[in-house]
């Protein structure tokens, strides 16, 4: 071997010696993490219920690998619900009730009975304000926004007439559901991505994580904290520009937010909500921003919606663990109305004065999903 061989050799050699102490010194870093430390692990899967979503679980350092799978299992989850829930995919359990002839038992999967179940519960608690039974109204102004033309009274009358609470009987025991009459259908919209976040949180929770979160188009549940603060927080949206009006700090529990500012309709050159009122069969007087917390995201998600229709006065019927801020009127005028318990969640203080309104001893929560 010559003499630049043997020095090519070398050198090699030596890069070689370097480059595994390099790779020691980071193994040894990662290694020498306190037992115990904790560090979030976040997924953001995509194509969820139309909107953005986003999944944390906090674990101690050691158990990252493992926790790996929780963020799957409740992606899973929540993709599971959508696909039996939407009304907007054509073989989902709720299309298939909804095109079922009358008097024919429909099998349902205990998911989907268990939010039907709810949702009947809500529809009580709200005084019918909540009503998932009110699709063929929601088609009647889609159609409207389509055509660009606003539906006549009749029309509304007969959209209203066409399906109601009391034309569906559902069977808990042996899962299915059956329509006294053929146009009743359903759209669980305003109940199916709160109850989907409950089970993902749940399949989290049951990981053993110190801590979780997900997060699905805004509307956030969560346990525990995060891995670099004593708490969780929520931001609420500026309705009148873009921003943040201010951010809540949660230690458990979930916020969902509704209003006019990002979701709305126009019709002959008028904006109208996205919600409708099940009592006029018209789109809701114009709330521009409902935040709810509440103890799990399927009670902020029912009176997300129904607090949207009732407005400042729909604080009465909240139950005593449910709290909810409503921004009410236009950016040149406007109010902010809360019950008591927000101003103490509030990292800032708002712009204006709210005026705080305590809720009424009446209705409960909706129950906890399973």
């Amino acid at each position: 071997m010559g003499a630049k061989a043997r020095k090519d050799r070398l050198v090699g050699i030596t890069l070689l010696i370097l480059l595994a102490i390099l790779v020691g010194v980071g193994f040894w870093k990662i290694s020498s993490e306190p037992s115990g430390h904790l560090v979030a692990l976040v997924a953001r899967p995509e194509r969820i219920m139309g909107t953005n979503c986003l999944l944390a679980v906090v674990v101690p350092n050691e158990r990252s690998l493992r926790a790996q799978s929780a963020l799957q299992r409740a992606e899973d989850t929540l993709r599971q619900i959508e696909a039996r829930m939407s009304s907007w995919l054509a073989d989902s359990e709720i299309s298939k009730l909804n095109r079922a002839r009358a008097g024919v038992d429909v099998s349902l999967s205990p998911d989907v009975i268990d939010v039907l179940k709810m949702a009947q519960e809500a529809h009580q608690q709200t005084g019918g304000v909540f009503d998932v039974a009110c699709r063929p109204l929601i088609q009647l102004w889609k159609n409207a926004v389509e055509h660009d033309r606003l539906p006549t009274a009749r029309a509304i009358v007969a959209a209203r007439q066409q399906s109601r609470w009391d034309d569906l009987v559902l069977n808990s025991q042996s899962s299915w559901a059956k329509k006294r009459s053929a146009t009743t259908s359903v759209d669980l919209g305003g109940i199916a991505k709160g109850y989907a976040i409950d089970r993902a949180l749940a399949a989290i929770r049951d990981s053993g994580g110190d801590g979780g979160l997900v997060d699905v188009g805004g509307d956030v549940a969560c346990f525990g904290r995060p891995a670099d603060g004593p708490s969780w927080t929520a931001d609420v949206q500026d309705p009148f520009s873009p921003g943040r009006l201010t951010t809540l700090r949660l230690s458990g529990g979930a916020v969902c937010t509704s209003g006019d500012y990002a979701r709305y309709r126009t019709i002959e050159g008028r904006r109208y909500s996205h919600i409708i009122d099940p009592r006029t069969g018209r789109p809701a007087e114009s709330v521009p921003s409902v935040t709810v917390l509440a103890p799990n995201a399927v009670t902020a998600d029912v009176w997300a919606t129904a607090l949207n229709v009732l407005g400042p006065k729909g604080i009465g019927r909240l139950p005593q663990n449910v709290e909810a801020l409503l921004i009410v009127g236009t950016a040149e005028n406007h109010k902010i109305y809360c019950t008591p318990g927000i101003p103490k969640r509030l990292e800032k203080a708002l712009p204006i004065e709210p005026t705080v309104i305590d809720r009424t001893p009446v209705g409960q929560a909706v129950r906890e999903s399973r």
